[in-house]
């Protein structure tokens, strides 16, 4: 594809048609062009026939960007949610980088999620200009600590317009404080531009977790604890080492996300720290990805198990209901409530994910080990559990061959200490709605009512299979050496 120079000004128009065959070779084309020197703002324009089986995103790379995976040039990413955008040295469109603007050949990259057999025709406008601008760099994040140990509540997967979202950032944090959040982790697809906002505002009262969700044609994965973007271009191949490389490199962790349909995970699982087992509503076909994780454990995997509400902010806020922000909650037990604390509790797995943030609290020890602990021996095990909101529901505790032993909580705050067999490598708790299940149902029809449908639901609501309200992680296992 020849590579067009842009000139001040001047719109330039490429034209070209994406194929099955474009998309067999490697998800994202690369389209080149030059950008002369002493540009400091680029629109682009972006536009084909949409359709049920045609759907193609949209990002760029300036010069200094190379081959998978690359760590500079990379100036955003809008998926399929725009029609265009613009670059420049002092601003730049949600999803996107200010800063300079380098001269030499960059790239648009067209992501293609679905391609028609026909092809699609595919037009794309860019103009360059030179008109004088200050530089505008990304801010400096705040720090902030909250020195009290306790337990702190999060949601770990949510939007802004800075991918496919409506709302603004502010508007989210607005969410967040009303949800009585600790903690946000605000994982935009494939960009980090959200940061620029959410950095330098984190506080004591609500503190930011840098993130971004990894988002490919096979599967979404989210990362925390990052200090930069990270390539999400991997290929029809998987790519995955040089991703969790990445990862690991920056000191941050990993996490599959809503593992079934509509967007299952399809590449080999990595070395992976996390699994967002309870994603939006539990009646969204999360009993399947749970029994994935419990085959994870099974097999002596060791993945901490955390939720996400998957929540897009809309353009105005909404009302209260049982899918929103917070819902489900991740409820970590910290040292101190900073971003490095929230990070390291969820690479060690100590903490629980709840309906909401004021769900039922769920916490044990084993043989006087918290969750995410390793204990080591060979008989029965010593257990003290605290459950408080969930009267009349079970507790059940799951280990390894399966449910172990299970409980009606005879109050709201509920104190116990038991003794059960060793149940293999692992055990977990986990509450079900019995009392309260009729409302739970009668709650979320009600929120459906005037809604086509439940976002991503695989079930029908009159023949509900069980509810979870909470999933506590698990205590793992080994014999005495």
């Amino acid at each position: 594809m020849a590579s067009p120079v842009l000139a001040p000004g001047q719109v330039s128009e490429i034209n070209l048609t994406v194929t099955p065959a474009n998309k067999a070779r490697t998800p994202f084309l690369e389209i080149p062009f030059q950008l002369p020197s002493g540009m400091t703002r680029l629109d682009v324009g972006f536009e084909y026939a949409k359709a049920e089986d045609c759907a193609l995103d949209i990002g760029i790379m300036d010069s200094r960007a190379t081959d998978y995976p690359t760590r500079s040039g990379f100036r955003g990413w809008s998926g399929s949610a725009r029609n265009e955008f613009f670059v420049a040295t002092d601003a730049a469109t949600p999803g996107y980088y200010a800063g300079w603007m380098p001269p030499g050949s960059w790239k648009l990259l067209l992501g293609m999620y679905r391609v028609p057999d026909s092809g699609v025709a595919v037009r794309l406008t860019l103009m360059a200009d030179a008109a004088p601008r200050g530089v505008t760099a990304m801010p400096k994040p705040a720090t902030p600590r909250v020195e009290h140990p306790g337990w702190y509540r999060g949601d770990l997967h949510c939007h802004t317009h800075h991918s496919d979202a409506r709302g603004g950032p502010e508007l989210l944090a607005e969410s967040a404080r009303l949800a009585g959040l600790d903690f946000l982790a605000v994982t935009d697809h494939n960009t980090t531009s959200q940061w620029r906002y959410f950095g330098p505002r984190s506080s004591e009262d609500l503190v930011f977790i840098p993130g971004m969700e990894v988002t490919t044609y096979r599967g979404h994965a989210n990362v925390f604890g990052l200090n930069e973007w990270v390539d999400f271009r991997l290929g029809n191949g998987g790519d995955l080492d040089a991703l969790v490389r990445e990862v690991r490199r920056q000191g941050a962790i990993l996490s599959i996300n809503h593992d079934k349909e509509p967007l299952p995970w399809d590449y080999d699982y990595p070395d992976m720290d996390c699994m967002e087992v309870f994603h939006g509503h539990w009646l969204t076909g999360n009993d399947g990805v749970l029994a994935k994780y419990d085959r994870f454990l099974a097999d002596g995997r060791r993945v901490s198990l955390i939720g996400g509400s998957d929540y897009h902010q809309p353009a105005e806020q909404e009302r209260p209901g049982p899918v929103g922000l917070g819902k489900p909650t991740t409820v970590l037990w910290l040292p101190c409530l900073d971003a490095p604390a929230v990070v390291e509790a969820l690479r060690s797995g100590h903490g629980y994910v709840t309906e909401s943030p004021n769900g039922p609290h769920l916490a044990f020890t084993a043989n006087g080990q918290p969750m995410g602990s390793t204990v080591t021996g060979s008989d029965d095990i010593a257990l003290e559990v605290e459950v408080t909101g969930a009267s009349g529901d079970r507790l059940v505790w799951v280990g390894e061959a399966g449910p172990v032993s299970e409980k009606l909580i005879p109050g709201d705050a509920w104190k116990e200490t038991m003794r059960l067999p060793m149940p293999g490598r692992f055990l977990r708790a986990e509450i079900l709605a019995d009392a309260s299940r009729a409302k739970a149902i009668k709650d979320l029809m009600d929120w459906c009512e005037n809604r086509i449908e439940l976002p991503r639901a695989q079930q029908s609501l009159t023949d509900a299979p069980p509810i979870r309200r909470t999933l506590s992680n698990p205590v793992y296992f080994e014999a005495p050496k």
